[in-house]
C-alpha cells in the first residue's frame, strides 16, 4: 500500500475548511459546493475540529436547531485524530475501521495539509489489486510452462 502523501498528491482541489464562529449552514454550503461530506474547522492556521454531514443531521437537525445560526463550534469534533504524511494508507485504514471515522485530516509539523478519506484509501487498494491482476496476467501469459 501507499502513503497518505501520495494519496494526497493524486487529489485536487485546495483545502476546504471553515472557522468555529462560523455558522453550520456554511459549512453545509462548503460540503455541497465541493461535493465533500466533511470539513475541516481552522483558526489561527490551527486545526482545532473537523465537522461532518453527520454532524450536521444529529446535533442540528434532530434536535431542531436552526443551522443559520449554530456555530460550528458547537457541533464539531474537537481535535479529531490525524496522521502525517509519511503514513501508510494501511494504517490509515486500520484506524478507520476500528474507530468508525470515513476522514482523518492529515498534518506534517502541526500544519493542515489535507484530508483522506476511506474512499482514498478504497481507491488505492483497487488500484493495488488491478496492478496485481496484471502482474499475476503477465506472468501466466509469459512465464508459465506451456506460456
Amino acid at each position: 500500500m501507499d502513503t497518505v502523501k501520495n494519496a494526497l498528491a493524486r487529489k485536487s482541489g485546495a483545502l476546504i475548511h471553515v472557522g468555529p464562529g462560523d455558522m453550520v449552514v456554511e459549512a453545509l454550503r462548503r460540503m455541497r459546493d465541493n461535493r465533500v461530506r466533511s470539513v475541516l474547522v481552522i483558526e489561527n492556521d490551527g486545526l482545532v475540529g473537523i465537522v461532518t454531514q453527520g454532524d450536521c443531521a444529529i446535533k442540528v437537525l434532530l434536535p431542531g436547531l436552526d443551522a443559520k445560526q449554530t456555530p460550528v463550534s458547537q457541533v464539531m469534533t474537537r481535535n479529531p485524530v490525524t496522521v502525517t504524511p509519511d503514513e501508510p494508507l494501511q494504517t490509515c485504514m486500520t484506524m478507520m475501521s476500528a474507530r468508525g471515522f470515513r476522514h482523518l485530516p492529515v498534518l506534517d509539523a502541526g500544519k493542515v495539509v489535507g484530508v483522506i478519506s476511506i474512499g482514498d484509501v478504497v481507491k488505492d487498494i483497487i488500484r493495488d489489486l488491478e496492478r496485481n491482476v496484471g502482474d499475476l496476467m503477465g506472468y501466466i501469459m509469459t512465464d508459465s510452462p506451456g506460456g
